[in-house]
């Protein structure tokens, strides 16, 4: 499995900003890739980098079996890479039913079609969890063995779905193994309200960035091609029988506050605009990070861009492409 070249993989949620850059990757190693995807964004990584003509790409609704076992069967994939999900946060409180159909039923429905095609087809599953499926947890850095105690529509679909995938290695013997990803950042997000986006598009207009909390909550902020090197080292061990049921923390094992992290931002912008500290802020998880080391231990991962260089990197694609659209 560590060679890539000739692969058939399936990415869900193909137009995603973690799947867009999981793509590019799959495709420099030579893999075939096949992209599931509901509706197709203006704004995706995937089509700003002309990505998405080097790859088959399927309409089709996760939630829908028949659709799942055709992509499944008919183009022969041996790996999957489970990514499709509602995931902002806002969009999710306002609308947790249509959330939990997609994050639920959806990843319940894919793995029942892996599940039918394992051994002639699927070799191995990797499923998007969250560190958000932690919940707010007394004890910190959250460990793979803490419970998962998500208690709003977005985290707790994440804690179900993680659920699920375990049961389904546990119960089936299905090849499939959890990422709890930390808070993603780097070329290409299309959620401009996230905050490193955010901040950035601040700067590059001449604005103080907004910090809506006092700056002291803490998160786990990791580069997303970093977490894309994870999702494939995990794939390979699943594949190898080295990690199927188990669940993996994805991060740096670095807490940085919101006040470090603009901070930071402001520094790899060169732009001396110091951040509007509002807080205004409510019912915000105080402080959430994780603990990595099962995943440097079990897979002999760690996360190789520090937050300078990647914030750096971030910075020069958005000024990039602010330059040639304001």
């Amino acid at each position: 499995m560590a060679d890539w070249q000739g692969r058939r993989v399936l990415v869900t949620g193909v137009y995603g900003f973690l799947a867009s850059h999981l793509v590019e990757e799959l495709l420099a190693r030579g893999a075939v890739v096949i992209g599931l995807f509901r509706d197709r964004p203006t704004d995706s990584y995937l089509q700003l980098t002309g990505l998405e003509a080097q790859a088959t790409l399927v309409q089709g609704d996760i939630t829908d079996l028949d659709a799942c076992r055709r992509v499944i069967n008919e183009h022969e994939v041996e790996v999957v890479f489970h990514l499709a999900a509602q995931a902002i946060v806002g969009l999710a409180n306002r609308s947790p039913y249509s959330t939990l159909e997609s994050n639920i039923r959806g990843t319940y429905t894919l793995l029942e079609a892996c599940r039918e095609l394992q051994g002639g087809l699927v070799k191995a599953v990797v499923v998007a969890s969250s560190d958000k499926a932690y919940g707010d947890q007394p004890v910190l850095p959250y460990q793979e063995q803490a419970p998962l105690l998500g208690m709003h529509p977005y985290d707790a679909s994440k804690s179900c779905a993680d659920l699920l995938a375990r049961m389904f290695a546990a119960t089936y013997g299905l090849p499939v193994a959890v990422t709890r990803c930390a808070n993603l950042y780097g070329p290409g997000d299309p959620n401009l309200s996230r905050i490193v986006p955010a901040t950035m598009l601040s700067l590059m207009r001449g604005e103080r960035p907004i910090i809506r909390s006092d700056g002291s909550p803490q998160r786990d902020y990791l580069f997303v091609r970093d977490a894309v090197q994870a999702y494939l080292t995990l794939a390979e061990a699943v594949a190898e029988g080295r990690a199927a049921g188990q669940a993996y923390n994805i991060g740096t094992g670095i807490p940085v506050s919101v006040l470090e992290l603009v901070s930071a931002i402001v520094a790899a912008s060169g732009v001396n605009l110091p951040p509007d500290v509002q807080n205004t802020a409510s019912g915000e998880i105080t402080h959430q990070y994780l603990d990595v080391r099962r995943a440097r231990e079990d897979l002999g991962w760690t996360a190789a861009t520090s937050l300078a260089e990647g914030l750096q990197a971030t910075y020069i694609w958005y000024q990039s492409v602010h330059d040639r659209n304001p």
